[in-house]
């Protein structure tokens, strides 16, 4: 879990580097669009892959959906509950990239980097409640 995080943290830190251009200037350039999702996307799996993980490992249930997972960590206290909720909305953003990457409205991938901080605080949050949580182990 500890390399997964470190991943997040360096790929939040490529998508901060975004919030210095205004969405016009992102579309005037189709590759810096293409980092944008991509990066959008890459964040998002590893906060799913993470999530998921520790919902196994700790033997929290057995989600159904991704979005599950995060559902899962925030009603039990793992994570914080609005956190978890906000999360589970961000695999939407998630769907939209990977199954219908042609209708994709770049604004609102754009806008989602208003949303960082909610990468980071699950990052903090796992970490914590998995160095301490029975079963957890956050040298994975």
């Amino acid at each position: 879990m500890r390399s997964r995080l470190k991943e997040l943290e360096d790929t939040v830190g490529e998508l901060e580097s975004f919030r210095q251009q205004t969405f016009a200037e992102l579309k005037e350039s189709r590759r810096e669009m293409w980092a944008l999702r991509y990066g959008t996307l890459e964040a998002i799996q590893i906060v799913i892959d993470v999530a998921c993980a520790v919902v196994s490992h700790e033997n929290r249930g057995h989600p159904k959906t991704y979005a599950e997972c995060l559902r899962i960590l925030g009603r039990e206290g793992r994570i914080d509950e609005a956190l978890a909720e906000r999360l589970a909305e961000a695999v939407g953003l998630r769907n939209v990239l990977v199954h219908d990457y042609l209708d994709v409205n770049d604004r609102l991938v754009f806008e989602a980097l208003e949303n960082l901080d909610d990468l980071r605080a699950f990052a903090r949050q796992v970490t914590r409640e998995g160095s301490n949580a029975k079963g957890g182990n956050a040298e994975d």
